[in-house]
């Protein structure tokens, strides 16, 4: 490994060893993954996106993930979030390539798209912003996907695509609270998906609407359906729940 790169792999090593310690871990698989899983990730997503202590799912995934991360992973973070004094830094130590970007699609995200090079491999939270409490984002909107990870999944070749549901961490530290909660139960599905594959699959859908929106429309249905049940932290409203919610004038589930 580059000195970057084992730095990087120390840091998370000790990160997913504090999570083992004060957290517990749920994790399953949807379906069997293939067994060269690991070597042949390109993309890592992770839906339902609640908390900027979501590191300590670090405790959730095997060393072999890590290292990929550690050594070939590029992961886009908030400019936001990176020029915190205190948490940027931290962030800025998660993967072999940390890309700061806008909320634009400027020259920032075409670097994110550069990234996507034969056996490298990006780690994004497709939503693009946090739920708060109450399963809406900070505008008081649902959680929908971006259409950057239709891109992402546009520009890179074969290989597979990890996604992540996670079971929310509201229970751990909300948006807005500064300490974590220790001694929690962290739930997470995994689910292995073949990049070409699903391309194809999305591809064919271009009848009734572009290629991305259809990758958005299939990761929020796969979201509202794989998303493991955590009581404590509840779940993303649903953009057909807003709307019949606003229409009606009632209080929005959860609220």
């Amino acid at each position: 490994m580059k000195p970057r790169a084992l730095s990087v792999y120390a840091f998370l090593r000790v990160v997913r060893c504090l999570s083992k310690t004060f957290f517990r871990h749920e994790v399953q698989w949807i379906g069997t993954p293939p067994d060269d899983i690991w070597e042949r990730v390109r993309i890592g997503a992770l839906l339902n996106h609640t908390s900027l202590f979501e590191p300590v799912f670090a405790g959730s995934l095997p060393i072999g993930f890590l290292k990929k991360i550690a050594s070939d992973g590029a992961v886009p973070i908030a400019d936001v979030t990176l020029n915190r004094p205190i948490v940027g830094r931290l962030f800025r130590s998660i993967a072999a390539e940390v890309i700061e970007i806008t909320r634009k699609r400027d020259a920032s995200w075409k670097a994110v798209l550069k990234s996507a090079r034969p056996g490298s491999m990006v780690v994004i939270m497709p939503e693009g912003r946090m739920m708060r409490r109450g399963g809406l984002d900070k505008a008081g909107k649902p959680m929908t996907v971006r259409g950057g990870i239709a891109d992402l999944i546009d520009a890179t070749g074969e290989g597979y695509m990890v996604i992540a549901y996670s079971g929310g961490l509201h229970h751990v530290q909300a948006p807005g609270e500064r300490f974590p909660r220790p001694f929690k139960r962290l739930r997470l599905n995994l689910e292995c998906v073949d990049i070409a594959e699903y391309r194809k699959e999305m591809q064919a859908c271009t009848a009734t609407r572009s290629f991305k929106r259809a990758v958005i429309r299939d990761l929020e249905l796969r979201r509202d359906r794989h998303c493991p049940a955590t009581p404590e932290t509840g779940r993303p409203i649903t953009t057909a729940e807003f709307e019949g919610s606003v229409s009606r004038s009632e209080p929005l589930p959860g609220m």
